[in-house]
């Protein structure tokens, strides 16, 4: 656990620094985001995206290669049969893997490779067009249903990821075909369609994994929305000083994750950051912070830091599915699953909205400590 007062400490003191609001000002009204600093030429990164030294110094990093620890990877395929041993052999890893890792990579999903690989090749045509193309997108306001922005704590945290993001809502009110952008239009709509089959899926295996009914987790909406993040990391001429993402973990319930073959994201395992390394066909799933406590397991699961390194290859390009209504006013409340508290096992978390939950999470920004802690009992 990051300790708070030193957090708020380094972050005063990386503030003083320099006069980070105008360059983060300048930055932003050129609506051109991390990509058009990198076709500008710039060899050196601007200082707003210099990241302080991480605080967190019980972490290390151990290479996938150098090390047998990997995160869980889980072939769907048996489900194909309906055979019950095998489906049970797959609930119990899903469990395993959401317990111990609160990540895993799943094959045999179900989503044709030649469906990844044009969505790939869509946000990259996206993310490439001509500035002026983009800017009818760019804006800061997160009601929007379909919108383009460089990080959406932009103002709110000590220091700027390496990264654009162009974003989809996309269930439970997905947008007309026409107000999506012409560049990726088509795969956005056929991806989306199919990761909702996805997570709907695999919602049926994490309730069986908790002993309750395959369908309760759908029953109570978690698959109801999904919003689509398609990020994009320029190649960085100065890796060593920035970050792709920030340490953090994901607000809603679930989030699929499609990425290339760039690599660069880690996930804390042991005080140890793990390199997720790329699969071709492969899908990486995390359980969010909803699940993990305010929504159903009550610290069953985990909601696990992760982060995407700077790289000096690239454009890297992932897509994150999260499954959240966080952009829709609700007044449901969710907290732990009746089923799974009792005397022994108390909830260790208030009851909240997923709105109210994520506006929270995103008013602390990226990094910062988790936004769980302030839902505590």
């Amino acid at each position: 656990m990051v300790d708070t007062k030193k957090d708020v400490s380094t972050i005063a003191e990386f503030k003083a620094e320099y006069d980070r609001t105008s360059e983060l000002k300048a930055f932003d009204e050129t609506e051109a985001g991390v990509k058009g600093l990198v076709d500008s030429g710039v060899t050196e990164i601007p200082r707003m995206f210099h990241h302080p030294s991480d605080n967190d110094f019980e972490e290390i990093y151990v290479s996938s290669g150098d090390s047998q620890i990997s995160v869980p990877l889980i072939d769907l395929g048996g489900l194909i049969t309906k055979d019950p041993v095998k489906r049970k052999e797959i609930v119990e890893r899903v469990r395993e893997a959401a317990e111990n890792w609160g990540f895993f990579q799943i094959v045999n999903h179900g989503i044709p490779e030649s469906v990844l690989e044009e969505m790939k090749v869509g946000i990259r045509r996206f993310h490439e067009q001509e500035t002026e193309v983009k800017k009818e997108y760019y804006t800061r306001d997160p009601t929007k249903p379909v919108f383009y922005h460089s990080n959406f704590d932009l103002y709110s945290w000590i220091s700027t990821n390496w990264r654009d993001t162009f974003i989809c809502r996309m269930a439970p009110n997905p947008p007309k075909p026409e107000d999506l952008p012409i560049a990726c239009r088509d795969i956005l709509i056929e991806y989306s369609k199919q990761v909702m089959e996805v997570g709907i899926l695999l919602f049926e295996l994490i309730s069986e994994a908790l002993g309750l009914n395959p369908n309760q987790l759908n029953e109570i909406d978690c698959a109801e929305g999904l919003t689509v993040l398609c990020h994009y990391y320029p190649a960085c001429p100065q890796p060593k000083l920035t970050m792709g993402t920030t340490k953090h973990t994901d607000n809603g319930f679930l989030t699929v994750l499609l990425q290339d073959n760039i690599g660069g994201l880690q996930v804390l395992h042991d005080n140890k950051w793990i390199d997720v390394s790329p699969q071709p066909g492969t899908l990486v799933v995390n359980i969010g912070d909803l699940l993990q406590a305010s929504l159903i397991s009550n610290e069953r699961f985990t909601s696990v830091r992760h982060k995407v390194l700077a790289n000096r290859v690239g454009p890297r390009v992932s897509v994150a599915s999260f499954f959240s209504t966080g952009s829709i006013p609700t007044s449901k409340l969710y907290g732990p699953i009746k089923e799974l508290l009792s005397e022994g096992n108390p909830p260790k978390y208030r009851e909240t909205t997923v709105r109210d939950y994520v506006l929270h999470f995103d008013s602390k920004g990226l990094g910062r400590t988790s936004a769980l802690d302030d839902f505590k009992l």
